[in-house]
């Protein structure tokens, strides 16, 4: 890690300190892909007949993949399956972008460093199998106790369901549990669920 990231690790140590769990987003917190995301839902939506402005999936981040399909569709008038939409989104994804996902390395050290020390979640929006080979990707694989992904629970993000979710898997109150995020949607729901939390992105 560079001299910032250095930083960034050491800072996301000290306010993890006083909590027993760690919480982790994975797109665009543990995973350096919205960029990859962005493309993914543009190449999607233009088989649509969509020309995507692709600040939504920014806005929306965090939410499941078939709701941001849903948003798509009503924004834009366009109807289509979104069942279908999000699979294709996933599997364009997959096929294109996900070998070369990078991990955002002040992040995934300070997951590495808690191993063992802390009890560790991943909640995300995203599917079970994307999920599992962008972690795989980012050699995070059997570094957690729980992964709750979309489809888990019957709201995703920004409700605190997903989180309250992962707290019980772990055994742990929601108070002395600590979300990492990127983006609003997560955020209000870790604030939901009455957790901690830290914006990676505006440390």
């Amino acid at each position: 890690m560079n001299a910032l990231a250095q930083k960034k690790f050491q800072l996301l140590q000290d306010k993890s300190e006083s909590y027993k769990a760690l919480l982790y987003d994975v797109d665009g917190t543990l995973a350096d892909n919205m960029a990859a995301h962005r493309a993914a839902y543009v190449a999607t939506s233009a088989e649509h007949g969509i020309d995507l402005d692709d600040r939504i999936v920014d806005e929306l981040a965090g939410w499941p993949t078939i709701d941001v399909a849903a948003e798509i569709s009503t924004r834009y008038g366009v109807k289509f399956d979104l069942l279908h939409f999000a699979k294709r989104k996933s599997a364009i994804f997959i096929e294109r972008f996900i070998r070369d996902t990078q991990p955002i390395d002040y992040v995934l050290a300070h997951l590495l460093a808690n191993v063992g020390k802390k009890k560790i979640g991943i909640v995300s929006g995203g599917s079970r199998s994307t999920l599992q080979i962008t972690l795989e990707v980012i050699n995070v694989l059997g570094k957690f106790e729980t992964l709750v992904c979309a489809g888990d629970t019957a709201e995703g993000k920004p409700s605190p369901q997903p989180f309250l979710l992962a707290a019980k898997h772990l055994d742990v109150d929601p108070k002395d549990c600590l979300v990492f995020e990127d983006g609003n949607p997560g955020v209000q729901g870790a604030i939901a669920a009455g957790m901690g939390w830290i914006r990676i992105d505006q440390i």
